[in-house]
């Protein structure tokens, strides 16, 4: 396949960071990144460019433009790091497949991507493409966090932001296999779907007395993984809320506001743990064998039903300025960008 020499992409305006950390929300994306044409990627050894048919928009992407995210920023570079699409040159025998990547040579904002060959995960024939272009970085924490879950031996687990769709994609598993999810959401709205979707608790967090609540549901369910997307006060007062030996498990910060550790006798006496997760972290040190496994899985998972992706909105690329804000702002559902539009 003969390429273009240049594209349309998404280009990142800044390096480095910015030492802010105002959260994964995003009203003006002229600040951050502008719509340009620069040259096609050329792969090197070991690399591939691929012809993005769908990108996935994540809060870490918000997170990473605005040089808040925990790798720096390239100014000239197109932003997105994940995405599905027909990989059309470079050093793979998987030329002319679709494949799920996680683009990191040259981002997914774009016509084409760039990334290392080792990276990719061919598709089923039968998996949408909403479902393939965000297959690794939600479903793929998904699973690694899960697995700490049932590590646990605990019969339930906590979550926030239960009502993302990494939260639903939780509470599935929770569901078949029998492992009770104890939702923590903002929004009474959510509560009925989420029981719907297998919650067994749901804690609102503007109703009265959610503390009092999730004391209570501890007492009986005895939750050991507290997975935390939000760092925020409540999400302490839970971590202390919950028994001996509690395992709290941070891989995001919706919340701009800092918690107080107030009970830190808990970590010596309880044997309580405070970690992070970072999925780029989980995938070099994990079993080699479990990569491979998990996406089979995750695959299945969509293509039989038991998981599905809400979709708030496919932006076309060359609208992406101006719209993407507006899609982001939804409550429910996740943004995609389309470079072929």
């Amino acid at each position: 396949m003969t390429l273009p020499d240049t594209m349309k992409a998404l280009i990142q305006l800044h390096d480095g960071y910015a030492g802010t950390q105002t959260g994964p929300n995003i009203t003006d994306m002229t600040p951050f990144v502008d719509l340009q044409d620069v040259p096609v990627p050329s792969p090197g050894a070991g690399q591939v460019v691929i012809k993005v048919h769908l990108a996935a928009v994540n809060p870490s992407d918000i997170h990473f433009i605005k040089g808040e995210y925990g790798q720096p920023r390239v100014n000239g570079a197109p932003a997105g790091f994940e995405a599905v699409g027909e990989v059309v040159a470079g050093d793979t025998p998987l030329v002319g497949q679709r494949v799920s990547f996680f683009a990191t040579a040259s981002g997914t904002w774009a016509e084409y991507a760039m990334t290392d060959a080792t990276g990719l995960v061919p598709c089923r024939a039968d998996l949408a493409e909403p479902d393939a272009a965000g297959l690794l970085v939600n479903p793929l924490t998904a699973i690694a966090m899960f697995d700490l879950v049932k590590e646990s031996g605990a019969d339930s687990f906590v979550l926030n932001a239960a009502g993302s769709q990494l939260g639903k994609l939780l509470i599935g598993l929770g569901r078949d296999y029998g492992i009770k999810p104890i939702a923590v959401i903002r929004r009474g709205a959510q509560a009925q779907a989420l029981r719907d979707l297998g919650a067994a608790e749901v804690i609102v967090t503007g109703e009265d007395d959610p503390l009092g609540q999730a004391q209570a549901i501890f007492k009986t369910l005895k939750p050991r993984i507290l997975l935390d997307a939000v760092g925020d006060q409540f999400t302490s007062d839970l971590f202390f809320a919950m028994p001996s030996h509690a395992r709290w498990v941070n891989y995001g910060k919706l919340s701009t506001d800092a918690p107080a550790l107030s009970q830190l006798g808990q970590m010596i006496f309880q044997n309580k743990v405070i970690e992070g997760f970072w999925l780029t972290r989980w995938m070099k040190q994990a079993d080699p064998a479990r990569i491979p496994e998990a996406f089979s899985e995750i695959q299945k998972r969509f293509v039989t039903g038991k998981w599905m992706t809400d979709v708030a909105g496919i932006v076309p690329l060359s609208a992406t300025m101006t719209e993407l804000p507006n899609v982001l702002a939804k409550p429910d559902g996740k943004a995609f960008i389309d470079p072929r539009k």
